[in-house]
């Protein structure tokens, strides 16, 4: 599981939920401040941050925007006061991932948390894996990327041939390099994996 960052200058709400969300087994990495989260934040930074709108200093809100420069994509929960809510909603809008009300329900703000450490997970994988298929795909000559456009269309060696003014012979040999390369054992293989990375 990836880790809870929970932002907040308040030291006795960050040690109250630290505990809370440690004895439900969730990593938890504390902060005292927006500053000190974002000189650590780095792209590859994973998990969910748990970030209180307003703290002394650079606020919530900004710190939110400051990682939406940077391009982060790491889910965000927003803890905030009753008098917060049509802020929090603004933040939603740009991309937040959710926000809960003080005080809140222990149970509901683990299982939320729970859940963008989960989604969150999710996206690095599919991140991963797209990744790993530009790779593989890197990897194919020009012809091979021809041959599999067309054995992904459906079409036979014997059309694949003629369309290509080359052998049958010359296009199973391709077609063998294409499936070692992307690592399959057929054409339907092929197709799930390019159609599902698109």
């Amino acid at each position: 599981m990836t880790t809870l960052h929970i932002v907040d200058d308040d030291e006795a709400i960050r040690d109250a939920l630290g505990w809370l969300f440690q004895s439900r087994n969730v990593p938890v990495a504390g902060w005292p401040s927006a500053e000190s989260f974002l000189e650590s934040w780095r792209p590859d930074t994973a998990g969910c941050l748990l970030l209180d709108i307003r703290m002394e200093g650079m606020s919530g809100l900004e710190l939110f925007d400051r990682l939406l420069s940077k391009g982060c994509r790491m889910p965000v929960i927003f803890l905030t006061g009753h008098g917060d809510v049509p802020i929090a909603v603004g933040a939603l809008k740009k991309g937040a991932r959710d926000f809960v009300e003080k005080p809140f329900n222990d149970n509901e703000l683990v299982d939320r948390v729970i859940d963008a450490l989960a989604y969150d997970a999710e996206q690095r994988e599919r991140e991963a894996g797209q990744a790993g298929l530009a790779a593989r795909l890197a990897t194919l000559t020009q012809r091979e990327r021809q041959v599999m456009e067309l054995v992904v269309a459906g079409r036979l060696n014997k059309v694949i041939a003629d369309e290509l003014g080359i052998s049958m012979r010359t296009v199973e040999v391709h077609r063998s390099h294409v499936f070692e390369k992307m690592r399959v054992k057929t054409a339907v293989e092929l197709t799930r994996l390019l159609t599902g990375a698109a």
